[in-house]
């Protein structure tokens, strides 16, 4: 697989995004997510995008799920917007307004981490 060069990271020329892994196009199956975030590694994408919203919160999980044993070989992106503390995984109805201030940013990335079972996040 082709790579290319953003900044300071290495990355795959084809990613996988993975929100439609757990929302927004119709039924999720998150055993048939996983299988194909770990066959995309083996076709050598290793770069995965992912979001606090997808889901809500359901899509970081499942990914995190997929990498595991295998973190170092992945680059992750993920990202964050609206609040989350009282949303309810698979609700979207539940998520709160949008919010960019620096105590939000510091929650969103712990719960980030959290959710994906991993030390740190490639590009955020």
């Amino acid at each position: 697989m082709e790579q290319r060069r953003l900044r300071d990271l290495e990355v795959s020329a084809l990613g996988l995004g993975c929100m439609g892994m757990s929302a927004f196009y119709g039924t999720t199956d998150q055993d048939e997510g996983v299988a194909t975030i770990r066959r995309a590694l083996d076709l050598g994408i290793t770069f995965l995008d992912t979001a606090q919203l997808y889901g809500p919160l359901t899509n970081e999980s499942l990914v995190g799920e997929a990498i595991r044993g295998h973190r170092d070989e992945y680059v992750l992106a993920t990202k964050f917007n609206y609040r989350m503390d009282d949303a309810v995984p698979g609700d979207m109805s539940t998520i709160g307004r949008q919010d960019g201030s620096a105590d939000h940013v510091r929650s969103s990335v712990h719960g980030s981490l959290k959710r994906l079972g991993t030390d740190h996040i490639d590009l955020y």
